[in-house]
């Protein structure tokens, strides 16, 4: 029977503790969804609202996950639901928590200026965007920029890093940039450029109701 109060799963063929790091993208994902939300509400409507239960869900679930066990932590859970099907891809449970301690000093933080405090400024701005680049690197590029902070703490190497980035290999031929990629990077960049300077004022143009949909409906 598993223990209530653990942190990682026991793997037959894996001698530490682990989590799937398939589980942890999709709650990645579906948290800086609800923290990018919140934000656009607060940029262009001035409204906190989301925000304040925004912070109490990532705080609540991260304690869970940090505090109990990360199989009892909400989002966790309907990550688990979504990616039921996918192959699991497991990874060293010691350096996720050092990267979800991160997040509860962070989420605490957040939770005395906006719920207790009731106030902003430029700290729980920077905060604010810290964790979503964090949330939206380990949900698009699988990249735990907290488990960077792994070494800091322990002299060990940490084991089964998502994409075996612990682990010093060459890269295979897939994986090799060209200088021409490079280039046509570069020749991007250069164009999405131009195209600003040259096209803003044909972009800024407000599009018509092709259809007068709009115009009809006012009309009623």
């Amino acid at each position: 029977m598993r223990k209530f109060i653990q942190f990682g799963e026991e793997v037959e063929g894996y001698n530490i503790p682990v989590l799937n790091e398939r589980e942890i993208r999709a709650a990645a994902g579906m948290l800086f969804l609800l923290m990018y939300t919140a934000l656009m509400f607060i940029l262009f409507k001035g409204n906190f609202l989301l925000i304040k239960y925004g912070i109490a869900i990532f705080l609540t679930d991260f304690i869970i996950r940090v505090f109990i066990n990360p199989r009892y932590a909400p989002t966790l859970i309907i990550a688990r639901l979504i990616v039921r099907n996918q192959t699991p891809e497991y990874v060293g449970a010691k350096q996720k928590k050092v990267a979800w301690i991160i997040g509860v000093i962070l989420g605490a933080i957040m939770f005395i200026f906006f719920i207790l405090v009731n106030a902003y400024s430029p700290i729980t701005g920077i905060i604010c965007l810290v964790c979503l680049i964090f949330l939206f690197f380990e949900s698009v590029f699988g990249i735990c920029l907290g488990c960077k902070f792994y070494s800091l703490f322990y002299k060990e190497k940490a084991q089964y890093c998502p994409g075996e980035v612990c682990d010093v290999k060459s890269r295979q031929a897939i994986q090799k940039i060209s200088k021409a990629q490079l280039l046509i990077v570069f020749a991007f960049i250069v164009f999405v450029v131009l195209m600003v300077v040259l096209c803003k004022d044909q972009f800024s143009k407000q599009p018509y109701d092709m259809f007068g949909i709009n115009s009809s409906t006012k009309a009623k």
